[in-house]
């Protein structure tokens, strides 16, 4: 059990070196750096105007308040956030396995999956992350919010890492399966930020199932706005579930690339 422990503490601490170096090398040019984070924050706040404008003509849309939707843009874009600044290289995990980029981390004494999807960030990421605060504070600040809000935020981006995870994973199997991963994954980005009220029938039943925005943003923006302790308990099961799904789904691909995959990359 120790040994165990022990494993898990250093694969964490050189993840985080990783993650920590990666930013190191953004950061060297500051100026395209501050540029980037700045304008990820004006680019989200630019949507809200369009938010501003059909309030003002209707009390709620699909159910939700102004400061709701406000809310939900919050847990997107942190959720968003989080996913791409600690996990940017999950959402290429296709061009990773079919270019037989995979050799250089079955070779080290590290998890490859973790190792695989932390090997690079996105700078603006952290422009999203801002906003998302600042989305926040409008809705209202509390410590209480302030916990859950940065707790589902991180659930929130291990779901869609873990959805690109699988998706990316298909490459094992299929080729061209990066058409597949890169639509998922835009689904996942572009619908996170509409209000579930305004989806009906099989849209609304698929964002609770095989797209599940209803666990990313929905449900945290009912919680947070109302605590509901089996919503809270749904989202946390939900979340460690896809989990253990990304990781069963990438290892059982990962032995059909150790016996077809490594040949193409030598060649």
């Amino acid at each position: 059990m120790l040994t165990v422990v022990k494993n898990i503490k250093n694969q964490l601490k050189v993840s985080f070196l990783t993650v920590k170096y990666a930013l190191i090398r953004e950061m060297i040019n500051k100026t395209t750096f501050l540029t980037n984070i700045t304008f990820m924050i004006l680019n989200d706040a630019s949507f809200i105007l369009q938010w501003i404008v059909l309030y003002a003509l209707k009390d709620n849309v699909g159910g939700y308040t102004f400061n709701q939707v406000l809310l939900l843009w919050g847990i997107a874009a942190g959720t968003y956030g989080f996913s791409h600044f600690f996990f940017e290289s999950a959402f290429n995990l296709s061009d990773t396995i079919n270019n037989g980029k995979l050799d250089a981390f079955l070779v080290q004494p590290k998890n490859v999956l973790i190792s695989t999807i932390t090997m690079s960030i996105s700078a603006s990421a952290i422009g999203d992350l801002a906003y998302a605060y600042i989305m926040l504070f409008v809705f209202g600040f509390t410590i209480k919010n302030f916990l859950l809000f940065t707790l589902f935020c991180f659930t929130g981006s291990l779901i869609i890492v873990s959805i690109a995870i699988i998706l990316g994973s298909l490459s094992f199997w299929f080729n061209k399966s990066d058409v597949i991963a890169d639509t998922g994954n835009s689904l996942l980005t572009n619908f996170a930020t509409y209000p579930d009220g305004i989806f009906k029938g099989i849209t609304k039943i698929l964002f609770y199932t095989i797209l599940p925005l209803g666990y990313v943003a929905y449900m945290p923006v009912q919680i947070l706005s109302s605590f509901n302790i089996k919503l809270f308990i749904l989202v946390i099961s939900i979340t460690i579930m896809f989990i253990t799904l990304a990781v069963i789904t990438f290892y059982r691909g990962l032995r059909r690339y150790s016996s077809s995959n490594l040949m193409i990359a030598r060649t």
